[in-house]
């Protein structure tokens, strides 16, 4: 079976073509024309990369995309919208996409993101409801970061990671000790040529932070005001 894309988009003239292309790509490929039937989709199981439409009849995508990431979903989200402005743009990468393409596209564009983020991206399925069969506080132990396979442990538990989130502690891990500054972090994890606002930053950080935590790594990240952030040794807490 292949690896499980979800594609919410309500126009069928948009919808169809690239389910069809998908499909021929050699993933299953399921499809949904409304937010709250993508919500459930994508938090039943083994739905690995969600492709999101924002102009949806029963809801805004971005509301979509901010639940999907508030109930846990690691997989990756790409969205799709035809606004103009980088207000969108920015919006959507705050709420947890992983990437943004405007509408008209290039199925091959789309193609080769996709790819990209299934590479880079790990999901795991997720309980229904925030807290829901929650894993028990662990105690500190030291976190292992592998850019080659793009996974994180602490001891033997890996943390489940977004794309940007493992980008962001992969540069953090390659300094460990030393501060990263905001524009490096920006450069290499977004695009050097982002001009948008650096607050998609400072959330995918907050995540990052709260996942660590919560696997007990013993590590914490450390705010340098106004420079950028440091990965030291030893829990926030200890």
């Amino acid at each position: 079976m292949g690896r499980q894309i979800l594609v919410v988009e309500d126009d069928d003239g948009i919808a169809l073509p690239l389910v069809r292309t998908l499909s021929r790509e050699g993933y299953e490929v399921l499809r949904v024309a409304e937010g709250r039937a993508a919500i459930e989709q994508a938090t039943a199981g083994e739905v690995e990369l969600v492709v999101l439409d924002l102009g949806l009849p029963d809801m805004d995508g971005l509301d979509v995309c901010r639940r999907l990431r508030d109930l846990g979903y690691d997989g990756g989200i790409v969205i799709l919208t035809a606004r103009d402005g980088e207000l969108d743009r920015v919006v959507g990468l705050d709420v947890g996409a992983d990437d943004y393409i405007a509408k008209p596209f290039a199925l091959a564009e789309l193609l080769a993101r996709l790819r990209a983020l299934l590479r880079r991206s790990s999901s795991r399925p997720i309980s229904a409801e925030p807290g829901a069969n929650a894993p028990a506080a662990a105690s500190a132990t030291p976190l292992t970061v592998d850019p080659a396979s793009r996974r994180a442990h602490a001891g033997d538990r890996e943390v489940q990671l977004s794309t940007k989130e493992f980008d962001l502690l992969a540069q953090l891990d390659r300094h460990r000790g030393a501060v990263v500054t905001r524009e490096q972090l920006m450069d290499e994890v977004w695009d050097e040529n982002w001009f948008g606002s650096t607050k998609t930053l400072d959330v995918t950080m907050a995540r990052l932070r709260q996942k660590l935590d919560d696997a007990g790594a013993d590590v914490r990240i450390t705010t340098i005001r106004g420079v950028g952030f440091r990965l030291d040794e030893g829990r926030a807490d200890a």
